[in-house]
């Protein structure tokens, strides 16, 4: 017999739903995505030194993020508007590989979790860059983005580090 997958944004019926979180306790809630742009030489050099046309593209990719992240209920159906208490953006210059990790980490105090605004935040961050850049290197591939870790809630920690 297969399994059935209980989908929490479906009711009984089968119609979308936003999930009913008026019975949960409200907790202290993190969690940390993280994703990946490779780009070339030229503009790894560029972002690196603070030479990109554009400017300080880490910095504004920062506060892209930021914003990304404060607006995900804006973007992703279904999604509760949350009070964040804190979102950041961290980068890791990879020089081997050329790639430039962005992580996002998002905490709030309340009655779900904050998974969907680390995505948004990094995903956000990462498309600035591509924007920032893309007069220098069109050839940019944006990936390997995931959630690293969560905690807070009924379903407690939960790690996915890769490094």
């Amino acid at each position: 017999m297969e399994k059935q997958m209980d989908f929490t944004h479906f009711d009984h019926n089968g119609n979308a739903v936003m999930v009913d979180v008026s019975d949960k306790q409200i907790t202290e809630r993190e969690a940390v995505a993280i994703g990946r742009i490779k780009v070339s030489k030229e503009c790894f050099e560029a972002v690196k030194l603070g030479t990109a046309k554009k400017g300080d593209v880490l910095g504004v990719a920062r506060i892209a993020g930021i914003m990304g992240a404060k607006k995900t209920s804006e973007l992703i159906p279904l999604c509760h508007v949350l009070n964040l208490t804190k979102v950041s953006i961290e980068f890791l210059m990879i020089e081997d590989s050329l790639e430039i990790e962005a992580s996002c980490t998002v905490k709030v105090s309340g009655k779900t979790g904050v998974e969907m605004e680390a995505m948004t935040g990094v995903s956000i961050t990462l498309l600035t860059i591509y924007d920032m850049c893309k007069a220098i290197d069109k050839t940019m591939e944006i990936g390997s983005i995931y959630l690293a870790e969560k905690s807070g809630g009924k379903s407690g920690h939960f790690s996915n580090r890769k490094d």
